[in-house]
């Protein structure tokens, strides 16, 4: 494990000894910022390690504290220096570091961000394949690719992806071999070291172990963008006239018009477009230049086998906040369209839900990913220096709801309404027919009937589909799936609505003789945002709601989907019955399905 303070470590039976100290051999020009990426950044093993002792790792200096100069055009006003050293260990197995070492590249860069990132030898490759034992180096745009070109430049390192052979000698200085096979070994003034270009800063890539061993990469975006990329030899990725799927303006005086569609002809420019992206979700009043607090961490695809359920998933997540999410690998296609991105919850040893930030202990988590020989997952914490091996997955809300069933149950006798004049019961649909009005008492939906059909139950899944009458030109529409309802002023309920943007539209609500409280995961009160419309239509929309008592968790699903659209976990009311209906607006529910547990009244 490197240490970004400059010691790389052993961990034998979890407990880490320094087996190199970087930063006291490279004393007194080794540098190490605060918070910025720099110091020790990276090592990597040669895929011959075990017989030639071959190591490599990327640190930083002060440019002002050496002689060196950088072996390729520096950026103007070069503050720091990014050095990769290969290191020879003279017995690969012994458990400290002797041997040699000889600098194999240096570069110059005017910005304390956006230096060499990762570095690493694809390990998907075997001996006799064309990439055996190539390195693969990140190289950012140093912070200043959003008012230059370098990105686009191919006669400068900067915002690059080199290919380089650490043990060849035919590069310029001599000191390791270009591939002949690079994308740009014969175009005139390019560097030859280049496989890609045009990236702002290359945080990391992997290799997915299995098929066709493609490789990603997880790129951290300006203001709004956080991108996943397949990468190919020679793609351009676009920065800095792109940023993800958009047009990125550098000379514009207003920072908040800095992005717009592609151009109908953007095909001629050949730029690759990532295979996933998400945005930075600023809250309202945003002045477009503060720093929002996203950032991606690349991570990989999962092809181990000590937790099957996330196999063919490409792990990552965002490096501030400590969210972690997936794709599918399948889904993941250049010059289609990007794949879904769910997030992932996160659960300590003894099953109890938690939070990285709660795990990193800091709003700020500084999100790693780490994967052994085996595929094995691990993550990690910049916050607090701790590293956490993921050993299993649970599926939230997973219990067995129970085997007492309630079906079809339409007929008027069926069902206990707030205002029975409102409702129609036409046969096979519950039709709420004329919208509720206000009623006095805590702040709660206006119109509802409970089904009085069966037991109350404990744990509970609810199916059925649901329309909403309501005209799409009205806004704000929705319906509301009750359950573990007690009382008219006790009881939960599901809103399904057209909006998202205020605090009582499409969530999870708690009524508990008081006003409604949002308890759901999803809503985002910084930024009043909540999860996406779950009904925008006049159609047929099948919707299950899932409640768990034992553990208080509650999910919500739309149209057959296979991960929640909204999740909570509450325990207040442990049993209830069922219902359906609205605050103000009309709409029917078909083919219910209850079952639960039977509660003994």
């Amino acid at each position: 494990m490197p240490d970004l303070n400059g010691r790389l470590y052993l961990l034998e039976n979890g407990t880490p000894h320094v087996y190199l100290d970087v930063g006291a051999t490279f004393a007194p020009q080794f540098f190490s910022g605060v918070g910025l990426g720099q110091g020790f950044g990276f090592v990597t093993f040669h895929p011959e390690f075990k017989k030639n002792g071959t190591f490599y790792t990327v640190h930083t200096e002060l440019a002002s504290a050496t002689t060196k100069t950088p072996d390729m055009k520096p950026q103007s006003g070069t503050l720091y220096h990014g050095i990769v050293t290969e290191w020879t260990a003279d017995d690969p197995a012994a458990s400290t570091f002797h041997g040699s070492r000889r600098e194999i590249l240096r570069l110059g860069f005017a910005g304390q961000i956006h230096g060499i990132q990762q570095i690493d030898f694809n390990p998907t490759a075997k001996r006799g394949h064309r990439d055996y034992g190539l390195l693969y180096i990140a190289v950012g745009d140093g912070g200043k690719g959003v008012g230059n070109d370098e990105p686009q430049n191919l006669a400068v390192p900067y915002g690059k992806i080199f290919r380089i052979d650490p043990r060849a000698g035919n590069s310029a200085g001599g000191k390791y071999g270009i591939p002949a096979d690079n994308p740009f070994v014969s175009r005139p003034g390019a560097l030859g070291e280049i496989y890609a270009y045009g990236m702002r800063d290359p945080h990391r890539f992997s290799w997915d172990p299995a098929g066709q061993h493609r490789m990603f990469l997880g790129h951290i975006g300006e203001k709004a963008i956080e991108s996943v990329y397949e990468v190919k030899a020679g793609a351009n990725f676009g920065w800095s006239e792109r940023e993800g799927t958009f047009v990125f303006d550098k000379t514009t005086s207003d920072p908040c018009n800095r992005l717009h569609p592609l151009p109908a002809d953007d095909a001629k420019n050949g730029y690759t477009y990532p295979v996933a992206s998400y945005d930075h979700n600023p809250p309202p009043g945003w002045n477009c230049t503060s720093d929002v607090g996203r950032g991606i961490s690349g991570g990989s695809v999962y092809r181990g086998h000590k937790v099957p359920e996330l196999r063919g998933k490409y792990l990552f997540g965002d490096i501030v906040t400590g969210q972690i999410f997936y794709t599918n690998e399948r889904e993941m296609r250049t010059g289609a369209e990007q794949a879904p991105i769910y997030e992932l919850m996160v659960y300590d040893q003894a099953g109890k839900r938690v939070t990285m930030k709660g795990l990193a202990g800091d709003a700020r988590v500084d999100l790693r990913f780490g994967r052994d020989n085996a595929g094995e997952l691990y993550i990690l914490s910049k916050a607090n220096g701790k590293i956490w091996k993921v050993t299993g997955t649970r599926q939230f809300a997973g219990c067995d709801a129970g085997h007492t069933h309630v079906n079809n149950a339409t007929r008027a006798e069926h069902w206990a309404p707030v205002t029975p004049a409102k409702w129609l019961f036409p046969g096979k649909e519950v039709v709420l027919a004329e919208a509720g009005q206000s009623r006095p008492g805590p702040r709660r939906p206006f119109e509802y009937a409970v089904l009085s059909a069966g037991p109350e139950f404990g744990s509970v899944q609810v199916d059925g589909e649901v329309r909403l009458d309501t005209p799409v030109e009205i806004t704000n529409r929705d319906v509301i799936i009750v359950f573990g309802y007690q009382s008219d002023t006790q009881f939960y309920y599901a809103h399904l609505s057209t909006d998202n943007t205020i605090y009582p539209h499409n969530g999870i609500f708690s009524v508990n003789n008081a006003d409604r409280l949002r308890i759901e995961d999803q809503w985002d009160e910084v930024r009043s945002r909540g999860a996406k419309p779950a009904v925008i239509d006049e159609q047929w929309h099948r919707v299950r709601v899932k409640h768990c008592t034992d553990s208080g968790e509650i999910a919500v699903y739309v149209d057959g989907a296979k991960t929640p659209l909204m999740t909570a976990v509450d325990t207040t009311f442990t049993s209830g019955r069922v219902g359906f209906g609205s605050f103000d607006n009309i709409g029917r529910l078909r083919d219910l399905k209850v079952n639960g547990t039977r509660v003994n009244n």
